[in-house]
């Protein structure tokens, strides 16, 4: 349980600080989250909360411009089912800490599976060498504060929402389903991850933040066969639930659309190439804003130059009626957080407003380095990397238009509903990424499904060459994962139906 003595002290520092109107209630949700991390991330090594002020003491005993410690504790399962047969079942538990400290714009890090305090002593005297020695003689212990926090997902534990045996079932169901759809359907592979992740977050300027995460994902991939053809198809999705998040009625969702996917694929024809308009399918299609322009709206990429929006804020960037934002505050989906990696609460930013720069991604350390505030965006794979300004769940506006209507436009083009993989050069904004599921259209009709089409541009320049948005925007699924500096985070995407001029298609045919 938690010490009564830090409770008291916690709910009083809420008294007068700037709090939303819904202090109270936010309150509340960081009291809990702090109950059930101090019992499973501290009090089984001896530790309590009102030892970790003491902890960030001896880091500042050296002058240093931030400090924080970052306790996490992650239990996750995955199952994988191929050919009637379960290929893979795996069980893992990883915990630990780590210690930051940041002058300037240099850090300092040190992380330890050994939750003792010796360990964390250790670490501390460790990363306070990056600051200076003895301009600090005297150090004042900063009053301990409830961190602003959300309520957007529950505190549960999805591997124990389900038996083995039911998991095992589930994956089974999948198979079954896909291979009644089709006799084409030769092979399925499907699979079921899920995750429980308590993190806890003490910080130089008395802030106490914690969250529990849930996270689940279930993903189908068929091959279908006809003569001497092979497609693939796949499908699946998840976020912040328990596992009976996966109903009969989700499940044949997924089930259809891999079936569909690889069945159209079979009949796709090379696809054309050259520069010309191309239409996006709503949702996961996002994926390309995502790489394209979100990852050069990251802070620190603007910070250092390097990035093709560096000292672009309240200028054009985007035609008119574009409007992107990253946002962290969305119940129960895969990106979202209810407080970031440095014990911020999680934020819905405006990125792009009709068509206008307004803003950055920022954690801690760029947000001081650039004069402006943190965006709830300071997101580390797990406590053993430093934290860095991330996406969460970035997606663009709907617009007016209907999504028939934005497919009718095209004389000449191609219709991307689906993507693969791709990537981005962060400095120039140059992208490619491959279509998974795409069709040729001419005259306002879709003609035929094509296979191998690559779509070729600039983050900077695509986005004002954005010519009809739909009035379908969409999220996808539940599957993204995101890759940054070798770190990877759960994210999230979307967006309407667009179209996009002035497009370079590379093609087989």
């Amino acid at each position: 349980m938690l010490n009564s003595t830090i409770f008291s002290s916690l709910q009083s520092a809420t008294q007068g600080s700037g709090f939303a109107p819904a202090k109270a209630s936010q309150a509340a949700y960081t009291q809990d989250k702090l109950t059930i991390a101090q019992s499973i991330l501290l009090e089984p090594f001896g530790l309590q909360l009102q030892a970790l002020p003491q902890l960030i003491a001896e880091i500042k005993r050296h002058q240093v411009d931030e400090a924080d410690v970052y306790f996490q504790y992650t239990r996750s399962e995955s199952w994988s089912l191929e050919e009637g047969i379960v290929k893979t079942g795996s069980f893992s538990i990883d915990q630990g800490a780590g210690i930051r400290a940041v002058s300037g714009e240099k850090t300092a890090f040190a992380y330890t599976d050994d939750i003792s305090w010796a360990s964390l002593l250790d670490a501390a005297h460790t990363v306070r060498a990056i600051g200076s020695a003895g301009k600090q003689a005297k150090v004042n212990l900063k009053k301990a504060k409830l961190a602003k926090s959300r309520d957007l997902y529950n505190s549960l534990d999805p591997i124990a929402s389900l038996g083995s045996a039911e998991k095992i079932e589930l994956l089974g169901k999948v198979e079954a389903l896909a291979k009644a759809k089709d006799a084409r359907i030769k092979q399925v592979m499907a699979s079921l991850g899920t995750e429980y992740d308590v993190v806890l977050v003490a910080r130089a300027d008395g802030v106490m933040a914690a969250d529990v995460r849930p996270l689940i994902r279930l993903s189908v991939s068929v091959i279908a066969e006809s003569g001497d053809r092979r497609e693939t198809g796949s499908s699946g999705g998840g976020g912040r639930f328990g596992l009976a998040y996966f109903d009969d009625a989700l499940i044949t969702h997924y089930v259809d659309e891999a079936v569909q996917s690889a069945l159209i694929n079979l009949e796709a024809r090379p696809a054309p190439a050259g520069e010309m308009s191309v239409v996006l399918g709503k949702g996961w299609p996002g994926i390309l804003l995502h790489e394209a322009i979100g990852h050069g709206l990251e802070g620190d990429f603007n910070r250092k130059g390097s990035s093709a929006f560096a000292g672009m804020i309240g200028k054009r960037v985007a035609a008119k009626g574009v409007t992107v934002l990253d946002d962290g505050t969305l119940s129960d989906r895969r990106g979202s957080l209810n407080i970031d990696d440095e014990g911020n609460a999680s934020q819905r930013n405006v990125l792009i407003e009709d068509g206008i720069l307004k803003g950055y991604i920022q954690d801690s350390m760029n947000a001081r380095l650039m004069g402006v505030s943190p965006t709830g965006n300071g997101r580390r794979e797990s406590y053993a990397h430093v934290p860095m300004p991330r996406m969460t769940n970035t997606y663009m506006l709907a617009g007016d238009k209907d999504p028939q209507e934005v497919i009718a436009s095209l004389k000449r083009g191609l219709y991307a509903s689906n993507f693969g993989g791709g990537q981005v050069d962060i400095t120039s904004g140059k992208f490619v990424f491959s279509a998974s599921l795409a069709y040729w259209v001419e005259n306002g009709k879709i003609q035929y499904p094509v296979k191998g089409a690559t779509i070729i541009g600039s983050g900077p320049e695509c986005l004002k060459k954005v010519s009809l948005i739909g009035n379908d925007l969409a999220l996808d699924s539940g599957v993204g994962t995101c890759g940054k500096d070798g770190q990877s985070v759960p994210v999230g995407v979307g967006q309407p139906t667009l179209r996009i001029d002035g497009l370079t298609v590379g093609g087989t045919a």
